[in-house]
């Protein structure tokens, strides 16, 4: 399956096996999503489980609040994560603060399905990385698959989660993988060892990193579409890096972090968003305070330029492999 394919195959699954469960969003019913992520849904489940929205982001975060505080199930579409701002403070404020604020008698077992990132020359409104936002947010997860089975079994557990999850998809990836340098999917899923994704029920821990390259030179930290570019960058050095990709942003498996900084000795934190408190900013913290005595080198971040998101420029703006590159062999020079 395609990112896409599994995405939809995880909302099947849990339409077909829970009757709370919902979806809606603009163009997600009759259209099946602008990415086509629900294509089909509504002619199989009807007009009253899978339906179109308003173009009105906070009233539709907002009655997914409702819905989910009184038994629904809502998986909601922000057509691009770009859109989600009017729907903020329905996500900060009410979605995230709801079971701490009700002293347990109520939750919002929600999901804020929502594309993310550049590299499709989406322009400045379609393009962006706002995980930091959320990340920031008590009360809420955040999470960001980087292949179509992490996708699917994340999902599935981000439906079945009792509390808010904010489910950032990065179109890059939503047709296949990437090399790492093109918007083109090039490089086949069975290279990276993701497996073929199951047609039924299964799930992914919202919580748990994944080592997808063991190495013993340099630990980089990358999530979403940078784990390929992190990839890339690792095969052109010659650098024995150990990738871990995230999935889970926050709450972090800090455990399989500190593992493998505490054997690596150095560390690469690659991001896309905008670098100036960007989530990479958290993570080297965290590996400051808790690895300080086995790191080698000063911790390194690559991540986008502290600007707009740049239109004409956007393959220059995120990191490439070669600026990963350059972060490898400056810890490793150190």
């Amino acid at each position: 399956m395609t990112m896409i394919q599994a995405l939809r195959s995880a909302m099947d699954v849990m339409l077909a096996r829970d009757s709370n469960v919902v979806v809606y969003g603009e163009d997600v019913g009759y259209f099946g999503g602008v990415f086509r992520c629900t294509e089909g849904l509504q002619a199989k489940y009807g007009k009253n489980r899978v339906f179109d929205a308003p173009i009105t982001e906070s009233g539709i975060v907002g009655a997914g609040v409702g819905m989910a505080a009184y038994g629904l199930r809502p998986v909601v579409e922000v057509q691009f994560a770009d859109y989600v701002y009017p729907a903020l403070d329905q996500i900060m404020s009410e979605a995230a603060r709801l079971r701490y604020r009700s002293a347990g008698d109520f939750s919002a077992p929600m999901v804020i399905r929502m594309p993310c990132g550049g590299g499709i020359y989406g322009g400045q409104t379609h393009s962006q990385s706002p995980e930091a936002l959320f990340t920031h947010t008590c009360g809420i997860r955040t999470v960001m698959p980087s292949n179509p089975y992490d996708a699917k079994g994340m999902l599935i557990a981000s439906i079945e989660n009792n509390d808010p999850v904010v489910f950032l998809e990065p179109k890059r990836l939503y047709n296949g993988p990437f090399d790492g340098h093109h918007d083109k999917p090039v490089v086949p899923w069975s290279k990276h060892e993701l497996g073929e994704v199951p047609d039924g029920h299964y799930t992914v821990p919202l919580d748990s990193a994944k080592v997808v390259r063991e190495g013993k030179d340099v630990t980089v930290i990358a999530y979403g579409t940078m784990v390929f570019v992190a990839e890339a960058a690792a095969q052109e050095t010659g650098v024995d890096a150990e990738i871990i990709d995230l999935r889970s942003i926050w709450p972090l498996d800090l455990p399989t972090i500190v593992k493998s900084v505490q054997k690596t000795g150095r560390c690469v934190v690659v991001h896309e968003a905008t670098k100036t408190s960007g989530f990479g900013a958290e993570l080297l913290s965290l590996v400051q305070e808790n690895c300080f005595y086995h790191l080698e080198a000063p911790i390194e971040r690559v991540a986008g330029w502290d600007i707009p998101y740049p239109h004409a420029q956007e393959w220059s703006y995120f990191p490439g492999p070669a600026r990963v590159g350059e972060a490898l062999k400056k810890v490793m020079e150190a």
